[in-house]
């Protein structure tokens, strides 16, 4: 299928020919008829993907100072790459769009396939002729009203939610500053809504439009405007001002508090500086708004991805709720869009048309739409041939799942192995395969990652999915005969480890050496962790560890503390200092206790605060303390061994010391060394026979068990046997 998507990194334009999306338990797959350009957002968004590194930088100062912090801590080159691979992500272009249902996720009950429905939001409803939306991004469109008339549902929805930022009630006197595609809207819903309403735009044929539909008053002049405003109002200004332009200025802002009555409310729906004169604020007492998109629930994760809505009599618009509203206004011709409608092309013509949108080139642009054909069916097109074969190799691998991590970090040290044969890349996105196929070598891309399942090419499995579907993986794939590589964790409950244990043992026991299972338990891979562990070689007497981790905060609605996504940050990360143990001691967990914090677990999340102790078979003593407490600045993790007369240091895995009789010896890297090329290396090694697997699975299932039971302490507030 064809999707319009931009590189943020190079600000190139592509229309890529992408596989189908795959449907969640949560989406519909949606086959678009059109989809609407937002001029003002869009060229926002390209222009700047163009920009330069340092324009970007400017552009941005916020995430700057994080990718300054982060390289203190980690080294510049390592933060450098991760900064670039999530510039490299494609950027789907477009955020409103309307079609027909072709297939829904299993928790989906609001709609049926052949239903008409209207979608908005940016990622989702994008310029493709098939796209995924999550069901609370949905609505059916109105028998009489078109796609067309349809894909204008997210820029309505936006100017319904300005609108009631500015608590309007019936009859009041509201200002519009901005007649684009957004302010063209605002002016029919507010007549609809019973207001009387004046325009203003420099753009005299803007101005023009606005009359035809309907406006009391417009003007292009400043002077002229605040005089309309003055003589409808009765000297007394504006109720509401609704800021619907694109500038980078502060004139629409300075023009709004000047034509706004005592105690007027000022709402920015577009994009303007927001620098007012404080005195003229403060002698008129006026309000400033900014508009959050299109209503309560716009970029909320558990609304907008797991479809759990706001109930009506708490929250009466939600963005779902405004584009129901939207579409009736536009069913009983309250609203009139055929007028704003100037272009329509097809998909196949849009790097032409944004060319010249751009460059200013056929307009002028308001409502333009990009056209689907109706005859094309490539809802099972799933799978993309990207390249041929280009060797035979011991190693043949496809990897399920492309997240940052994965795309950071993984996947790029995956690539640089040398013979080994990246077969397929499979994620639910289309785009986000097809990118990252298509960079790193992968013969094919796809959204089925069953399609690497049934392959029996492929013979090992490299899983970077959410945690959540780790288990569910790991056990189709053991199946499957193939080599499993999956990123930590194994799994997020007991019952999960449990089935994992059943099914792996099973397999095991039938096929004898093979399939083989690792985890990504990167850390005792480490040039750091060997020069540990040969330091050990040959002691006798237990060890006594401390591992203190200054992880950093998360927020508390963070996806990593969900029990059904990420299962918690003790399963999700502490599972690595649990391994780290194992490696040194080559014992298991016999016991653990652990204590949490007791705060209010918003601004301090009790179970990121925690300190734990574990005692191993051989007699060890092994203590973690994890906080989320302290400045990011401070140094990531270190890990202190202690046995017979001698200590070791390891610092952020980019420092080493060891100290012996009096004696000290150091061992630094350039960057931080955390062991992911190595842990790679070693798993397409064992792969083709060079190597050993050095991760025993009873390591894995004790590490994993570990992390459950350290719960299981928190929760009781005592000792836990393992």
């Amino acid at each position: 299928m064809l999707q319009l998507i931009q590189n943020y990194r190079t600000g190139e334009i592509e229309l890529a020919d992408v596989p189908v999306p795959n449907v969640s338990a949560n989406t519909l797959l949606v086959k678009n008829y059109a989809s609407l350009v937002s001029i003002g957002t869009e060229r926002s968004i390209i222009e700047l993907g163009r920009k330069s590194l340092l324009g970007k930088a400017r552009a941005r100062p916020d995430l700057l100072k994080r990718f300054l912090d982060k390289a203190k801590k980690e080294g510049f080159l390592k933060t450098f790459q991760e900064a670039m691979g999530r510039l490299d992500n494609p950027t789907p272009l477009g955020y409103s769009s309307a079609g027909v249902v072709i297939e829904t996720g299993k928790n989906v009950h609001k709609f049926s396939p052949g239903d008409r429905v209207a979608c908005i939001g940016a990622g989702y409803a994008s310029h493709a002729e098939y796209v995924t939306v999550p069901e609370n991004l949905c609505c059916r469109i109105p028998d009489n009203v078109s796609f067309d008339e349809a894909s204008f549902g997210m820029l309505g929805s936006i100017a319904l939610h300005g609108i009631r930022c500015g608590n309007l009630t019936f009859g009041e006197r509201v200002a519009v500053i901005g007649l684009g595609l957004l302010g063209l809207l605002t002016i029919q819903i507010l007549k609809a809504y019973g207001c009387k309403v004046f325009g203003f735009d420099i753009d005299t044929s803007k101005a023009e439009l606005a009359k035809r539909l309907g406006i009391d008053a417009v003007s292009s002049n400043p002077d002229d405007f605040k005089n309309i405003v003055d003589k409808y109002t009765d000297g007394f200004g504006a109720d509401a001002v609704i800021i619907t332009a694109a500038t980078s200025s502060d004139a629409p802002v300075h023009l709004a508090v000047d034509i706004a009555r005592f105690r007027g409310r000022v709402v920015i729906v577009g994009v303007a500086d927001i620098h007012p004169n404080r005195n003229e604020m403060w002698h008129k007492e006026v309000e400033i708004i900014v508009s959050k998109a299109a209503g309560a629930g716009s970029l909320d994760p558990v609304y907008e991805n797991k479809g759990i809505d706001y109930p009506i009599g708490y929250v009466r618009w939600t963005e779902n709720r405004n584009l129901e509203e939207f579409l009736r206004l536009v069913s009983e011709k309250k609203i009139f869009l055929e007028p704003l409608i100037t272009h329509r092309f097809p998909i196949q013509q849009a790097i032409k048309v944004y060319d010249a949108i751009l460059n200013n080139k056929g307009g002028p642009y308001i409502g333009v739409l990009l056209e689907y054909p109706h005859d094309r069916d490539f809802s099972q097109d799933k799978l993309k041939n990207l390249k041929k074969p280009t060797q035979n190799s011991q190693a043949v691998v496809g990897v399920i799942g492309a997240g940052l991590f994965g795309k950071a970090l993984l996947i790029p040290n995956l690539s640089k192995l040398s013979d080994i044969r990246l077969h397929t890349l499979s994620t639910r996105s289309g785009i986000n395969s097809y990118h990252v196929a298509k960079k790193y070598g992968f013969e094919n891309a796809t959204t089925d990652y069953k399609t690497i399942l049934s392959n029996e090419e492929i013979n090992s499995v490299v899983i970077l999915t959410p945690h959540s579907l780790h288990a569910k993986m790991v056990i189709e794939s053991i199946k499957a005969g193939k080599h499993v590589f999956v990123e930590k964790p194994l799994c997020i409950n007991e019952e999960e480890l449990k089935e994992i244990t059943e099914v792996y043992q099973s397999v095991m026991h039938e096929a004898q050496s093979i399939p083989f299972l690792m985890v990504g338990y990167n850390r005792r891979f480490s040039p750091h962790a060997e020069n540990l562990k040969n330091f050990l070689t040959n002691r006798k007497d237990p060890l006594m560890i401390h591992y203190r981790v200054n992880a950093g905060f998360v927020p508390p609605e963070h996806w990593v503390h969900s029990e059904e996504e990420g299962g918690s940050r003790i399963i999700g990360e502490i599972c690595h200092f649990v391994d780290f143990m194992i490696y040194l001691t080559e014992s298991i967990p016999v016991q653990v206790y652990a204590e949490r914090v007791s705060g209010n677990n918003r601004t301090i999340v009790n179970d990121d605060n925690i300190s734990i102790v574990i005692k191993f078979k051989d007699g060890s003593l092994g203590n973690i303390f994890y906080s989320a407490s302290g400045d990011k600045a401070f140094s990531r993790e270190r890990v202190e061994v202690y046995s017979e007369g001698r200590t070791f240091l390891i610092e952020d895995f980019k420092n080493s010391c060891y100290w012996l009789s009096g004696k000290t010896k150091k061992f630094k890297t350039m960057n931080q060394e955390i062991g992911y090329k190595e842990e790679l290396r070693h798993f397409v090694d064992v792969i083709k026979g060079k190597d050993k697997l050095k991760l025993k699975f009873e390591e894995i299932y004790y590490s994993t068990l570990t992390t459950f039971k350290i719960n299981e302490s928190l929760s009781k507030c005592k000792l836990i046997q393992i």
